[in-house]
């Protein structure tokens, strides 16, 4: 793929946000790379290959945003998220007979034979509306988090290198008064203390911290909270708290 953009674009900057993504792990990719995308300039290509649909049913697009960002990948639902980051967008299925190039090889490399030299094309100035025609893309096909007072329920969406188990619950879901929360995860209900820093939490304990997604985590200073809990990706996630109350005002004696 990036062979193809450097040969189609060799004036333009190429950025490499990650080849590490777990395969086939759509819903996962999308949560990894909404904050990413979110923070691009408006108007950049975006090229997403997360795509375990490769050769079957699924339409390739091209997503034109309201700000001019544009996305290339499979309608899997992994661009849904990210369009929406980017306030949302009309999508275009990808016609391969509008590209000039190379033919495909095979049917399983869509993300060199297709998506990437549909994104060159956009970076030289195509319109979406040359290279398909109009549809409309699938959302993600994944249970959005839920709570109730004192309660919050979601899925484990990504596991880093670290080990670190980040959930899709919202951070500010839990008040800052609640200072530790049950957590039941991979079989087991622990109560575990509600952190700033993995330095506060001491080294070789779990506790549950605000991620740099915004969602919280459950983390294991300086180890692998993933081992230590066994917990797979997609795995429920329940959390409960109580936040002390509030003390009453003493009266004004003056």
């Amino acid at each position: 793929m990036r062979a193809v953009l450097l040969a189609r674009l060799p004036a333009e900057r190429v950025v490499d946000l990650t080849h590490d993504l777990r395969p086939h792990a759509i819903g996962e990719a999308a949560f990894v790379l909404r904050p990413i995308v979110a923070r691009f300039p408006a108007g950049a290509v975006h090229v997403v290959v997360v795509d375990p649909g490769v050769g079957g049913r699924r339409r390739p697009l091209v997503i034109l945003c309201r700000d001019g960002s544009r996305f290339v990948g499979p309608d899997n639902g992994v661009l849904a998220p990210l369009v929406e980051a980017r306030g949302g967008g009309r999508a275009f299925v990808l016609d391969p007979a509008r590209l000039r190039g190379e033919p495909r090889i095979g049917t399983t490399f869509d993300g060199r034979d297709l998506f990437a030299p549909a994104a060159a094309a956009l970076a030289r100035g195509a319109s979406p509306h040359r290279l398909g025609s109009g549809t409309v893309y699938h959302p993600l096909d994944r249970p959005a988090p839920s709570r109730r007072p004192g309660e919050a329920s979601g899925t484990v969406a990504h596991i880093d290198r670290f080990g670190n188990v980040l959930t899709d619950i919202p951070s500010a879901w839990v008040p800052p008064s609640a200072r530790s929360l049950e957590v039941r995860l991979g079989g087991r209900v622990r109560r575990l203390p509600r952190v700033t820093s993995y330095e506060q939490a001491g080294k070789g304990r779990l506790a549950v911290l605000g991620s740099s997604f915004g969602t919280l985590e459950v983390a294991l200073a300086e180890g692998r909270a993933s081992d230590r809990l066994r917990v797979a990706l997609e795995a429920p996630v329940r959390l409960r708290w109580r936040a002390p109350r509030a003390r009453p005002a003493r009266p004004n004696r003056k």
